[in-house]
């Protein structure tokens, strides 16, 4: 087994001498961080173009219309969770836990109107501000 090693690194030191180049270059250290930043720049949009692409897949993957809605969730624990949900007109309370599945709690008769916020002034966005609105169709 020594002898193959041995004869292995003797075969392939050769090739290591010749491929070392003789002197290095002189490096353009302008010209590198222009390259390092478009190819950053490349990586990012790569991102945001995969995430439009799957976004716009699980769209065509879903048939039909939303039937059902959540329109509120609440966390009542640590895992726990109160949901408020619409499913064809109708309001329902609908309490979430990991060990219970789902369970209704209540049947509302007359639907909870949405609070809808007056536009305001144009504040500062925070990243996940406009990842959310790329995410809406």
């Amino acid at each position: 087994m020594r002898r193959k090693f041995a004869a292995f690194v003797a075969a392939l030191l050769p090739c290591v001498v010749l491929a070392a180049p003789a002197a290095a270059p002189a490096v353009d250290s302008g010209a590198e961080i222009v390259r390092v930043l478009i190819s950053l720049l490349g990586v990012v949009a790569l991102i945001f173009f995969v995430g439009w692409l799957s976004r716009r897949a699980q769209a065509r993957v879903r048939p039909g219309g939303r039937r059902i809605r959540v329109i509120e969730s609440m966390p009542v624990g640590i895992k726990e969770k109160v949901m408020l949900i619409e499913v064809g007109g109708t309001q329902l309370l609908v309490g979430a836990s990991p060990t219970g599945g789902l369970r209704t709690l209540h049947v509302l008769d007359t639907p909870i109107a949405e609070d809808v916020l007056p536009p305001s002034s144009p504040a500062i966005r925070g990243f996940r501000d406009v990842l959310n609105q790329w995410k809406r169709p």
